[in-house]
């Protein structure tokens, strides 16, 4: 399973969020602040703290956790590739506050003035990531380890797993919150998966982040009419069969193949009409285009 391009070509919002959620962990964690975080009852139902909410969204209580839920936010950047920086944005802030409102009712429901019972982090988007990860990436290769049987996705389920018990149930929470989250995402409840946010918000990430983090982006392959990267005749001729008839379409699972590894739909299918279906040529065409 591959996320496609390395560093955040075409994922300024999760770069934008992961250096967010890195300083602020890493503000707290100087000032020494950890066990000032999270949210416990006396918090939200007694002396209102407004900023608890704000910092808990994108600070983490631990450097293991930090580590495991930055590996975690920068792998599901394919999902911002797949949809868009625009739709993506829309989905984190649902994610957050969906999630961070079924925190809010669990610790109304248990009532608990001594504890603080939700670890900070951003474990509604983590969480809720989870959902589409499930349904919308395809598994790649399988191997199996003595008797256990594994795919290319399981190590993604395994820090999953492993930042959902970091803290028992402070975490177990905010984890399970975020899912719920992803759920109703995927339910397009209330058409969320068709809305947008103007234009320039979206972009305003790109603008605001450093350049220099990740892969530089390639050069421009697209054409006047879109999105579609315009591939040297003479190399295509000499290293790729010939494409399919115009009439044969490639297969819907290859095209998803290709764009949960972070390239355009539209290029995923011309690359797979020049490889008449091979995954694995079509991969090849497109990381040419992507480096010419």
């Amino acid at each position: 399973m591959n996320g496609g391009p390395s560093g955040f070509t075409n994922a300024p919002v999760t770069r934008a969020f992961i250096i967010a959620s890195a300083l602020f962990t890493i503000f707290f964690g100087i000032q020494g602040r950890f066990n000032t975080l999270g949210l416990s009852y006396q918090d939200i139902f007694g002396k209102f703290r407004f900023w608890k909410l704000i910092w808990s969204i994108f600070s983490f209580s631990s450097t293991p956790e930090l580590m495991f839920g930055l590996y975690l936010l920068y792998y599901f950047r394919v999902f911002e590739r797949q949809i868009g920086s625009n739709k993506y944005s829309v989905f984190i802030v649902f994610s957050i506050l969906k999630s961070l409102l079924f925190e809010v009712l669990v610790v109304g429901l248990l009532k608990d003035p001594t504890t603080k019972l939700v670890t900070p982090g951003p474990y509604g988007l983590i969480f809720a990531s989870f959902i589409p990860f499930f349904f919308d990436i395809p598994v790649s290769t399988r191997f199996r380890v003595f008797s256990f049987h594994f795919s290319d996705k399981s190590f993604v389920y395994l820090a999953g797993l492993q930042l959902l018990l970091s803290s028992w149930r402070r975490s177990i929470i905010p984890g399970i919150c975020g899912i719920l989250a992803g759920a109703l995402y995927r339910s397009n409840v209330f058409y969320i998966r068709k809305a947008k946010f103007p234009e320039f918000i979206a972009s305003f990430f790109s603008r605001i982040t450093l350049p220099s983090m990740g892969s530089p982006p390639a050069p421009s392959t697209r054409n006047v009419t879109g999105n579609v990267p315009s591939y040297p005749a003479r190399q295509m001729e000499r290293n790729y069969p010939a494409p399919m008839p115009s009439s044969v379409e490639p297969s819907e699972d290859s095209i998803t193949t290709l764009v949960s590894m972070g390239f355009d739909r539209n290029s995923a299918r011309q690359a797979l009409v020049q490889a008449r279906n091979d995954v694995n040529v079509a991969t090849n065409i497109l990381l040419e285009a992507q480096s010419h």
